[in-house]
């Protein structure tokens, strides 16, 4: 089954019914008066969080959802029935934000959780509801108050204890295979995780869950790589266990690469906890451990854990330092932890570019980058030399066609704590 941990859903509640014009018309009964029922409620739409649910792949396909219109009133004082709701099942850990993926609109933290999210017009009123002393046959009635609609983004965070970062190929689903039940997939070249992987890890007497996400490098703000959209699996986790690889030359600047993403992407988890462990230690020699754990060290300001998830060396330690954090956070807030609302950029579809302008976004809707002042050219005007002699494309547009990439800034914070770092502002 398809990982989709995103979407967007137009959502409306069902109009009210209209009221009835109608008069009691019987035999020997020669002032029957009005007799017109009130309409019905319009249905409400309904979000469920349910158990067994771990993508959103269901609202890829189908975008659009409306509950059933109330229906009409009758006569004889008959009211008109009441519409059905729509309930939309999602996930355990899904949030609804508005269109502008700023604010949190509902947060579903529990199964079986149920928000009224959109409620249902009231019905209008029949005749027989404005028929007064001096107006004793109305012929008045009420169409009906509508129903509410919005469109609105659906958005999956995992709900773990525990999260894992890391470069690609850093060792983070080797580290969760060797620590879980979990089979995520493990191979020797970059982006082997294409979907976050929830593992249950058992230290002692004791659980907790740990989620692994796909590798980030340099840039995965603006979009490089997969992104950074899976970092938000890891906005409801307690404490974050950075994986570096031992085995590279810089690991100082591997570090560094992942704060920075941490501060770009925001949702504070620049501020969480976290375990640096250094991991492939098998593949180290001594000397170059001690060297590399004390450059780690000094550029943290942590103490560094070295591990290797192939052996099982210093795993259990790691785990144990992981488990003492999860206890002392959850008797501090034992509730799920609610994760703020963050932007995502959107992904195109497979075999489309992301371009170098930011202001562009991909619209679903036209299939193709909207927005920004590269709209203004074609494609075929810039191969075929449209542009007359002597003109030149400056500013951002020189920058898009040369396909230079900006570099990023490395940016590292220090704080002293025993085995975790704790970056703040």
């Amino acid at each position: 089954m398809k990982f989709l941990d995103q979407a967007k859903v137009f959502l409306k509640s069902g109009d009210g019914g209209p009221g009835a014009v109608a008069f009691r018309r019987e035999k020997f009964i020669e002032f029957g008066g009005p007799d017109g029922g009130d309409g019905g409620r319009g249905g409400d739409v309904i979000i469920e969080a349910a158990d067994g649910l771990n993508t959103l792949i269901d609202y890829r396909y189908k975008q659009h959802f409306k509950a059933q219109r109330g229906h009409h009133g009758m006569g004889s004082n008959r009211n008109g029935a009441r519409g059905e709701d729509v309930v939309l099942r999602v996930p355990v850990g899904t949030q609804v934000l508005d269109e502008t993926q700023e604010t949190v609109l509902c947060d579903l933290t529990e199964a079986g959780q149920r928000r009224v999210f959109l409620r249902g017009g009231d019905g209008g009123h029949g005749n027989a509801h404005f028929k007064t002393p001096t107006n004793r046959a109305p012929r008045k009635f009420h169409p009906g108050w509508p129903g509410q609609e919005q469109w609105v983004w659906l958005r999956l965070k995992l709900i773990a204890d525990a999260g894992l970062l890391g470069l690609p190929n850093a060792g983070k689903s080797t580290f969760l295979a060797a620590t879980t039940a979990a089979k995520p997939k493990i191979a020797d070249y970059p982006f082997t995780t294409l979907a976050p992987n929830l593992g249950v890890v058992r230290a002692g007497d004791e659980e907790f869950v740990i989620a692994d996400i796909p590798g980030l490098i340099e840039g995965a703000h603006e979009g490089h790589g997969l992104g950074d959209r899976f970092l938000g699996h890891v906005e409801r986790s307690r404490i974050l266990l950075h994986l570096i690889d031992g085995t590279a030359d810089d690991v100082v600047a591997s570090y560094r690469t992942i704060r920075n993403e941490l501060e770009a992407y925001g949702g504070n988890l620049a501020d969480k906890l976290e375990v640096i462990g250094l991991n492939k230690a098998d593949a180290l020699l001594d000397e170059e451990i001690e060297e590399k754990k004390a450059a780690l060290e000094e550029a943290s300001g942590a103490e560094v854990m070295v591990l290797s998830g192939a052996t099982g060396q210093g795993v259990k330690q790691v785990l144990y330092r992981l488990l003492t954090v999860i206890k002392e956070s959850k008797a501090e807030e034992p509730d799920v932890i609610h994760a703020p609302a963050t932007r995502s950029i959107p992904r195109p579809p497979v075999g489309q570019k992301l371009p170098d302008d930011s202001e562009m976004q991909w619209d679903d809707e036209t299939g193709e980058w909207v927005g920004g002042e590269e709209e203004d050219f074609e494609e075929d005007d810039l191969e075929d030399g449209g542009l007359g002699e002597g003109e030149e494309l400056e500013g951002e547009e020189d920058e898009a066609l040369d396909g230079e990439e900006p570099e990023g800034e490395e940016d590292g914070s220090n704080d002293d704590t025993d085995g975790t770092s704790r970056h703040g502002a």
